[in-house]
C-alpha cells in the first residue's frame, strides 16, 4: 500500500510540473461507449475538472488552443493541442462565479460570470501567464438560479448571452430574464433577441443561411414524460418561444398557460425528450466525418436528475435540411449511463458541450468526469 502511494505522489508532481492537475480517481470508462461504426473516442484530457462550455482559440497546421469554462469549479483552462493530441493544460483563472460559457475572439478569451462578463485579454499570445479578468460595461441578473450562461459570438460580430428564468416556472419580467441578448464585444448595446427562453445552455448557428438555433430545457415537475426539451430556430428578431406559457409547442402550462394561447408562439424545430436535459449544440462544418453528417446538428445531453428512470446522458445528431427543418434525430454516442440486468442505474459521465475542431474531429466535454473526449472518424488524426 505504501509503495502505492508513494508512485501516486510522484505521477501526480511530474503531472503538476508540466502544468496537469493530480488525475480524478474515477478515470472515463471508454469501454462502455458506443458510437456509429467507423467512429473513434479517445481521452482528449481528464484533467479538466467540471469541464462545461468550450471555445477555439487560434489553430494554425494542427495546433492552438481550445477554452474551456466550468460551472462548480469555478475555473478556466486552456487546453493545447498539437494534432488531436493535448499536450498541457493550464488554468487561467480560478475563483470565478460559475464560468461556463466562454468565447474567443481576437486574441481575448470572454467569460460569463452570472451578472457579469469578463474578458482575458492578450490571453492567446500565451497560456504561461494569464491576463488578469477585466470586466465588461454590462450587467446581467445576479440571480444563480440559472444564472450560468454559455456565450458566442455570432456571425454579426456580437457577442450573444442567455439570461435564464430565475425558478421553475414563473412569470418573470422578459426584458430582463427567459431570453437570449445580444451586446457588442465591449458590452454595449444590449438588446433582447429572443423571449420565452427557460433556460439556453447551447446554441450555434446555420452555417448554410445563418440562422440562430437553440436547446432549451424544458420545466420540472410536470411528470417524468413532460415537457420535452426543444431545440429552436430563431427566424426573426425578439421572437417568443413560449415560456412560462406554453411549453414543447402544444402543452399549456397549468399554472399560467390560461394567459396565452400556445399558437400565438413560435414552436420549437425538434422535441428532444423530456428530462434529458440538452445542453451544448454544434452544427458540424468539418469534412472528417461522411458527407452525411455535414451541417447536421450535435447535441450534448447532460442527462436528468429527477426522472423516476433516467434520461439523456448522451450525444444526439439532428439532421436539418436547407429549409431549416429537422428530418430526424438519432443517438451518436450513449454509454454514460449504464443499467444493469436488475435494471439499476449507474452514471460516469454527462455530456455538457460539444465543439468541432479543424481537422474535423468532434470534442465532447464531461462535467463529471472532468474529461473532453475526441472523437474522429476512420482512424483519422
Amino acid at each position: 500500500m505504501r509503495s502505492v502511494f508513494w508512485k501516486v505522489l510522484r505521477r501526480g508532481a511530474a503531472l503538476l510540473a508540466t502544468g496537469f492537475c493530480i488525475p480524478a480517481l474515477a478515470a472515463p470508462q471508454l469501454e462502455t461507449l458506443r458510437l456509429p461504426p467507423g467512429f473513434r473516442i479517445e481521452v482528449l484530457t481528464d484533467q479538466v475538472p467540471n469541464a462545461r462550455g468550450m471555445t477555439l482559440g487560434d489553430f494554425a497546421d494542427g495546433r492552438g488552443v481550445v477554452y474551456v469554462g466550468s460551472r462548480n469549479a469555478g475555473k478556466v483552462y486552456g487546453v493545447e493541442i498539437d494534432k488531436g493530441r493535448a499536450t498541457r493544460v493550464r488554468t487561467l483563472a480560478s475563483g470565478l462565479e460559475q464560468p461556463v460559457g466562454v468565447a474567443y475572439r481576437d486574441g481575448s478569451l470572454f467569460v460569463s460570470v452570472v451578472s457579469r462578463i469578463v474578458a482575458l485579454d492578450g490571453v492567446g499570445r500565451g497560456l504561461d501567464k494569464p491576463p488578469v479578468p477585466r470586466e465588461l460595461n454590462v450587467r446581467f441578473p445576479s440571480e444563480t438560479h440559472h444564472g450560468w450562461k454559455f456565450i458566442a459570438f455570432g456571425p454579426d460580430g456580437w457577442l450573444y448571452v442567455p439570461v435564464g428564468a430565475p425558478c421553475n416556472i414563473c412569470e418573470p419580467d422578459e426584458r430582463r430574464y427567459a431570453n437570449i441578448q445580444r451586446v457588442r464585444a465591449d458590452g454595449s448595446g444590449a438588446e433582447v433577441v429572443a423571449r420565452g427562453v427557460r433556460n439556453t445552455v447551447g446554441f450555434d448557428w446555420n452555417p448554410a443561411d445563418g440562422s440562430l438555433w437553440f436547446t432549451d430545457n424544458g420545466r420540472d415537475m410536470l411528470g417524468d414524460e413532460l415537457p420535452s426539451d426543444e431545440l429552436n430556430r430563431v427566424g426573426k428578431s425578439s421572437e417568443h418561444f413560449g415560456y412560462p406559457y406554453c411549453h414543447q409547442g402544444d402543452i399549456p402550462d397549468p399554472e399560467f398557460g390560461a394567459k396565452r394561447a400556445c399558437k400565438d408562439f413560435t414552436p420549437p424545430v425538434a422535441k428532444l425528450g423530456a428530462h434529458v436535459a440538452a445542453l451544448g449544440m454544434r452544427f458540424y462544418t468539418g469534412r472528417m466525418f461522411p458527407a452525411a453528417y455535414r451541417n447536421n446538428i450535435f447535441i450534448a445531453e447532460h442527462g436528468s436528475w429527477n426522472r423516476s428512470r433516467k434520461s439523456g446522458y448522451r450525444i444526439v445528431r439532428v439532421e436539418v435540411d436547407q429549409a431549416g427543418k429537422a428530418l430526424r434525430q438519432e443517438v451518436f454516442a450513449e454509454g454514460w449511463l449504464q443499467v444493469d440486468p436488475g435494471g439499476q442505474e449507474r452514471v460516469w459521465g454527462r455530456p455538457a458541450d460539444v465543439l468541432v475542431l479543424p481537422d474535423g474531429s468532434l470534442l465532447i466535454s464531461d462535467d463529471q468526469a472532468g474529461a473532453i473526449y475526441r472523437v474522429s472518424y476512420g482512424g483519422g488524426a
